[in-house]
C-alpha cells in the first residue's frame, strides 16, 4: 500500500509540541512537517514489514533468479549549524531450485557540527536449502557494528563503553521444519548452533559457541485481520538473549490499516534485563 498520509497520535503530538521550533527554523513549516511525516512513514513501514515473513510459504513462493532493491538517502545542512546524514541499504535475493539466498545490508552515518553522531553498519546473510515443502536447512550470518562505541566518554561513565557493543556478530546453521503451511495458518521452527562474537567499546572481546532457536507463527482470522508471533532465542555461556514480537495487523479498508505490536527484548547479562515496546501504527492512504 502506498502510504501518502500517516495519522498517528505521536505525529499529532509532535506537530503540536514542535510548533515553536518550526517557526524559528522553517518559515512556512512545510519542510519540517514533510521531514517529520517522512520519518513517521519510514518507522511505520518498517513495523508493518516486520510482520511479513518472507519465507513463510517456502521457496515455492520465491521468484526464480536474482531480485532485490536498493535505497540511498542524504541530507545536509549549512549555516548556523552544520549537519549531514547518509542512509544506504540494499536487499538481494537469489533463488535457484531448492536453494534460496538473501543478503541485506544498511549503513547509517550522521554528524553534527563536525562531531559524528551515528556510524552504524548492519548486514544479514540468510540461506535456505529446501529438502521438501516441510524440511529445510539454513545458514544465518549477522553482523552489527557501531563505529562510535569506542568514542563514548568512559572517563565520565566507564560503564557506557562496557555496555555498548562495537561489534555484535553471529554465524550459525541448522535444520528447520514447517509444522503448518496453509493460507490461513503457518508455523515454522528452526534451531542450530554457531559462533557468537561480541566486542565492546573498551576493546574487550568475547567469542563463544552459541545456540539459536527461532519460531515464526502466522494466523489469519479473516482476509483483513491476521496475527504474528516471532520468537528468537540465542544462548551462549555468558548470556541468554530472547526477542519476542507479537503483532496484530488489521486492514480496515483498502485505504486504512493498522498494526499493534508488543516487542520484548531480554538479555540476562544486563543490569535491567528486559526492554518492552508497545507500538501502534495507523495508516491511511488515498
Amino acid at each position: 500500500m502506498n502510504m501518502k498520509l500517516t495519522a498517528t497520535v505521536s505525529a499529532m503530538v509532535l506537530a503540536l509540541a514542535s510548533g515553536a521550533a518550526w517557526a524559528q527554523t522553517d518559515i512556512t513549516g512545510i519542510t519540517t512537517l514533510n521531514d517529520a511525516l517522512d520519518d513517521q512513514n519510514t518507522a511505520i513501514a518498517k513495523d508493518m514489514a516486520r510482520s511479513n515473513d518472507a519465507n513463510r510459504f517456502g521457496n515455492q513462493e520465491t521468484r526464480v533468479g536474482m531480485s532485490g532493491s536498493a535505497s540511498l538517502g542524504y541530507a545536509g545542512q549549512t549555516g548556523n549549524s552544520k549537519s549531514q546524514e547518509l542512509n544506504a541499504g540494499a536487499r538481494l535475493r537469489f533463488a535457484q531450485g531448492q536453494f534460496v539466498q538473501s543478503l541485506g545490508a544498511s549503513i547509517n552515518y550522521a554528524d553534527s557540527n563536525g562531531v559524528k553522531t551515528k556510524q552504524d553498519v548492519f548486514a544479514v546473510y540468510d540461506a535456505n536449502y529446501y529438502v521438501n515443502d516441510k524440511v529445510y536447512g539454513f545458514v544465518l550470518g549477522r553482523i552489527a557494528t557501531d563505529g562510535l562505541a569506542k568514542d563514548l566518554p568512559s572517563a565520565l561513565d566507564p560503564t557506557l563503553q562496557a555496555d555498548k557493543n562495537k561489534i555484535d556478530a553471529f554465524l550459525g546453521f541448522g535444520p528447520g521444519y514447517r509444522i503448518l503451511n496453509s493460507e490461513q495458518m503457518t508455523w515454522r521452527v528452526q534451531a542450530g548452533l554457531g559462533v557468537s562474537y561480541l566486542e565492546n567499546g573498551l576493546g574487550h572481546s568475547n567469542r563463544e559457541t552459541g545456540y539459536i532457536a527461532s519460531s515464526r507463527f502466522f494466523y489469519a482470522f479473516n482476509p483483513n485481520l491476521f496475527a504474528t508471533m516471532d520468537t528468537d532465542i540465542l544462548k551462549t555461556k555468558s548470556s541468554l538473549r530472547i526477542n519476542n514480537d507479537l503483532g496484530l495487523n488489521v486492514k480496515m479498508t483498502d485505504a486504512f490499516s493498522t498494526r499493534i505490536s508488543y516487542l520484548t527484548e531480554y538479555n540476562d547479562s544486563r543490569a535491567i534485563q528486559s526492554n518492552n515496546k508497545l507500538g501502534v501504527s495507523l495508516v491511511y492512504g488515498f
